[in-house]
């Protein structure tokens, strides 16, 4: 997986560079769904940040939906950009639905009632 180092004079923080970096990876094909990605001491030594900056973004990865983050240190690439986008758009489906009243199985019914 080919990484570049952050830019410490771009305004973007510094572990959503690192973020940006391995979904750019990922998006490109250099690591695939299933695949294990460098742990984070090596990704931090890789991209010239601290190790609490490279688990920063790998958490914020694993939320998107886009690593898993197993035992011990192992990372797996678990989806694709497309699986995290529809996951985000879910995400923002299931808040405006509480702030409408909709209970999980409300939203899981009118789910089930789309299917086409």
């Amino acid at each position: 997986m080919r990484l570049a180092a952050v830019n410490r004079n771009d305004p973007t923080l510094l572990h959503e560079q690192v973020a940006i970096e391995i979904r750019r990876a990922i998006a490109e094909g250099e690591a695939k769904p299933g695949e294990h990605i460098p742990q984070a001491k090596d990704l931090a030594a890789v991209l010239g940040v601290n190790t609490n900056t490279v688990l920063r973004a790998l958490r914020a990865l694993r939320d998107e939906g886009l690593l898993e983050v197993g035992r011990g240190r192992a990372i797996r690439v678990a989806g694709t950009p497309e699986r995290t986008e529809v996951l985000k758009m879910m995400r923002d489906l299931i808040q405006l639905g509480h702030r409408n009243g909709y209970r999980r199985e409300d939203l899981v019914a009118l789910l089930e009632s789309m299917r086409g």
